[in-house]
């Protein structure tokens, strides 16, 4: 099949299960283009992007002048330049009557220009809801032809619908052709916002669990390590768990805490951990790759994914990071938060609590401190669950049957999707 991926920037160290699937349906002898915009900082990129050559395969929307006048003049170079091409398409582009502010300022025509010499595509697969309302737009002036896919994977789902309201995704729910959610959760708020029940189905986020080696753990002479991996944003919860460890470490001197990843909230999570006198425990690391992330979590005990429902609304999915944790061994601490508790089995791979609950949080690390004996019971239900639900190449075969599937007529869609050969618990048929 020729597929395209629309996407935002590409590619970004935080989203690898973008990358996972474009790279699966490359194996699978797939085509696939991703159509994006430049990243801000690609100093570290998962090695995946140069293994495949997947910068070979991106097409990026020209930058978009702030100045009006600079950003109309290259907008008149680009219409004169490529008219030939697709007048049909290019006049579209600036029907302000049809597609508003998008066509006014221009941002539609410079979508476009990326796509002139695209041929028709089988699917064109859009992650995350914004994006997907991007590329019913462009299959409407007729930039892309294809059948239309969207992933709701969580912010599109949550903040998003809170900042643009309710029927942002109206349009999109009616003229797309099919949607994926990430988890139960998100899949269930897209039916509330008006999803057709047999146009969604859930389709994890995989991993490639052969790059994550389990081993048991076992307490080490030299301390008990704990990692949280994620964006310094409000939404990951890591303040939380830094006040947690803060409360751990006056009993139990014995502890690091390392936290992966760098964000906005750096400079504030930098000032909690100095006003709580932790700094020789809690180190924030920054940004790692891949590797560098396999190599931190090898050497680690236990893993908290403290994740919160943030003010403007923002939730997460069972995300990635806690699955890799989990497929190397490590007990982890969950919350009780989006889709979170699909992963998580309290009590049997790790433990659960409520949202912004440092208590709760502290408690059960007391208790993983005071009973190691459960590390390895918990870490070997954590592997086993990952591999039976999140493991890539399952995923990705049942990624191309459901394209497969799309292909077909609508009538021939509703009759066979409920073949797709996946466990109940990962995806949903209505």
């Amino acid at each position: 099949m020729r597929i395209a991926f629309i996407v935002g920037p590409f590619p970004v160290l935080s989203e690898t299960f973008i990358l996972n699937q474009i790279t699966g349906l490359l194996v699978r002898g797939h085509e696939v283009h991703i159509y994006g915009y430049k990243p801000d900082d690609t100093s570290k990129v998962h090695p995946d992007v140069e293994k495949y050559q997947l910068l070979d395969r991106t097409y990026y929307i020209p930058q978009i002048p702030k100045n009006y006048f600079l950003r109309f003049l290259k907008g008149l170079a680009f219409i004169s330049t490529n008219f030939h091409k697709a007048p049909l398409v290019l006049l579209q582009s600036l029907n302000i009557f049809k597609y508003g502010k998008r066509a006014a300022s221009m941002r539609l025509l410079y979508s476009i220009m990326p796509l002139l010499k695209s041929q028709p595509y089988d699917i064109i697969h859009c992650q995350f809801g914004m994006y997907g309302i991007d590329g019913m737009i462009l299959r409407d002036v007729g930039a892309i032809k294809g059948k239309l896919i969207t992933s709701f994977r969580g912010y599109d789902i949550s903040w998003y619908v809170k900042a643009c309201g309710e029927n942002v995704y109206d349009e999109l729910f009616v003229k797309g052709d099919f949607f994926l959610a990430n988890c139960e959760f998100f899949r269930q708020r897209a039916i509330k916002l008006g999803c057709d029940d047999k146009k969604i189905v859930v389709h994890g986020s995989g991993i490639d669990c052969s790059r994550f080696t389990y081993k048991p753990r076992y307490p080490h002479p030299d301390g008990i390590r704990i990692v949280t991996t994620g964006r310094l944003v409000e939404k990951k919860g890591i303040e939380y768990g830094i006040r947690a460890v803060a409360e751990v470490v006056k009993l139990y001197q014995n502890i690091e805490y390392n936290i992966i990843g760098d964000g906005h909230l750096k400079e504030h999570l930098q000032q909690v951990i100095s006003e709580l006198n932790v700094a020789d425990k809690v180190k924030l690391l920054g940004w790692k790759n891949q590797k560098e992330i396999i190599e931190i979590l090898d050497k680690t005990h236990l893993f908290i994914a403290p994740s919160v429902t943030a003010e403007d609304g923002n939730q997460d999915a069972p995300v990635n990071t806690l699955k890799e944790a989990m497929a190397m061994g490590l007990a982890v601490i969950g919350t009780l938060h989006g889709g979170i508790p699909e992963l998580v089995e309290d009590g049997i791979s790790g433990f659960l609590v409520p949202e912004r609950d440092v208590d709760a949080i502290a408690q059960k690390l007391h208790y993983f401190i005071e009973h190691p004996e459960v590390w390895e019971q918990m870490g070997r239900a954590g592997r086993v669950y990952v591999e039976e639900h999140y493991d890539i190449n399952r995923l990705n075969d049942e990624l191309v049957e459901i394209y497969q599937q799309v292909v077909m007529s609508h009538d021939e869609l509703c009759n066979q999707l409920p073949k797709v050969s996946v466990p109940s618990e990962s995806i949903s048929f209505s």
